[in-house]
């Protein structure tokens, strides 16, 4: 249990029966009346963020977030299969709790599998990744006075904006949490 009283950023906890993070939060000592923790909240399972305010005196559960490193193996219609390293357990998901967390990620890589109570909520994709180019417009010299990029597609199938002088069959580094390019490899 925790008190609103000591809340810190990044903190899960379950409050009416859902799990939240704190993104910001606040202890305001007004100069009448009684002292409040006003708070930024954001939903871990469907993502929205609310404010809140709460008395320092209530308490809450903490919530337990397991991260499970998992590999992803291949997806066959509407389900995706991961696999537990360690011991070889498999589970598959469907594409409601993947989102476009995949769109970056290749066969056989390493994915982190979010859950809470045994739920699956997300899966989070390492932070960068190398692909290669399969297919993108050819650039033109002379067109590059305000840094000018276009659109490639990757081997995932995913579109990303790249520098006029990547070609078909380079391989690029991204950034999956802004889906932008870094650099070639």
């Amino acid at each position: 249990m925790i008190s609103a009283g000591d809340f810190r950023n990044g903190v899960t906890l379950e409050i009416e029966g859902q799990i939240f993070q704190i993104i910001e939060f606040q202890h305001v000592k007004p100069g009448k009346g009684a002292a409040f923790v006003r708070t930024k909240l954001k939903n871990i399972i469907n993502g929205g963020v609310v404010e809140k305010t709460f008395r320092p005196t209530e308490k809450f559960p903490t919530a337990r977030i397991d991260r499970v490193d998992m590999q992803y193996l291949y997806s066959d219609g509407d389900l995706y299969h991961f696999m537990n390293v360690e011991n070889y357990d498999q589970i598959a998901l469907n594409a409601d709790a993947i989102g476009d967390s995949l769109k970056f990620v290749k066969e056989n890589e390493m994915v982190k599998i979010c859950s809470t109570k045994g739920e699956v909520f997300a899966v989070e994709p390492p932070l960068f990744v190398e692909l290669e180019i399969t297919e993108t417009e050819p650039g033109f010299k002379g067109d590059t006075a305000q840094g000018a990029s276009k659109p490639a597609t990757v081997e995932t199938g995913a579109t990303v904006n790249v520098p006029l002088f990547v070609e078909i069959g380079d391989k690029i580094k991204i950034d999956t949490r802004t889906g932008e390019y870094l650099s070639r490899v």
